[in-house]
């Protein structure tokens, strides 16, 4: 079979959740720093605030791919809302 459904439909190939890629990233100190001191105002990571930049920047410039999924949330879940829950 080529990868056809029954109504001859072309199947898609169901995308896996990948694992991030990890990149040695060298930078000037005082970029770094700079990076850092940007990063904790807005409350994320150094990591974060890269990887942030870097989308802002591949969207402005169009090159963004369109199936790439939304930043991963970090930090503390949200509170459930279950019955008996404090508040």
């Amino acid at each position: 079979m080529t990868g056809a459904t029954e109504d001859g439909a072309a199947e898609r190939p169901r995308r896996t959740r990948q694992q991030r890629k990890q990149v040695l990233l060298r930078l000037d100190p005082l970029v770094h720093d700079a990076l850092a001191r940007w990063a904790a105002d807005e409350l994320r990571s150094t990591n974060a605030q890269i990887e942030f930049l870097l989308r802002r920047a591949l969207s402005e410039a169009g090159r963004l791919p369109g199936a790439t999924g939304p930043l991963p949330r970090r930090g503390r879940p949200p509170r459930s809302e279950e019955p008996g829950a404090r508040s």
